[in-house]
């Protein structure tokens, strides 16, 4: 952005400051002294723009001294640690290749044990294969008022 850039505050400033120069210029002309002359609304609007480009201006001063800083630092760094490994390449140090990591196998699924019903009878889970399962038919229940419905019936509304 061109608001954020050095050059555009510095031209600015010089706009501001040429602008108050002809006013006091103007000003003067008229013969209108020096304490009068602070008092004028154009001369405070020019001086408040001109404060404010300074602090501008400073800002970003402090930004590019922050910058160098943290270049040289990050300088400093890399040159540590190019030393550091200089004097590990000249002690021949064997290096341990890391192992990745080992997946951990998950317990197989076990088939729960008997459950035990009100009736005292005991009821174990079983396994039944494809083909048991299309043979095994559903029990319908009637309800009063409903008619009964076949087992092809069933099937097809699935």
């Amino acid at each position: 952005m061109g608001s954020k850039q050095k050059q555009t505050h510095i031209g600015r400033k010089v706009h501001f400051e040429r602008k108050l120069e002809g006013r006091l210029s103007f000003l003067l002309k008229k013969g209108i002294e020096s304490p009068m002359v602070n008092r004028d609304t154009l001369v405070k609007k020019l001086q408040a723009h001109i404060r404010a480009v300074n602090a501008r201006l400073e800002a970003i001063a402090a930004i590019e001294r922050k910058t160098e800083e943290l270049a040289k630092i990050k300088a400093e760094k890399e040159s540590a640690i190019a030393k550091a490994e200089k004097s590990v390449k000249g002690k021949k140090v064997k290096e341990v290749p890391e192992e990745g990591k080992v997946k951990k196998k998950k317990p197989e699924k076990t088939v729960p044990p008997a459950k035990e019903q009100e009736g005292g009878k005991v009821e174990r889970a079983k396994e039944v294969s494809e083909e048991g399962k299309e043979k095994k038919k559903k029990k319908i229940k009637e309800e009063p008022g409903e008619p009964a419905q076949s087992s092809a019936q069933v099937k097809e509304d699935k």
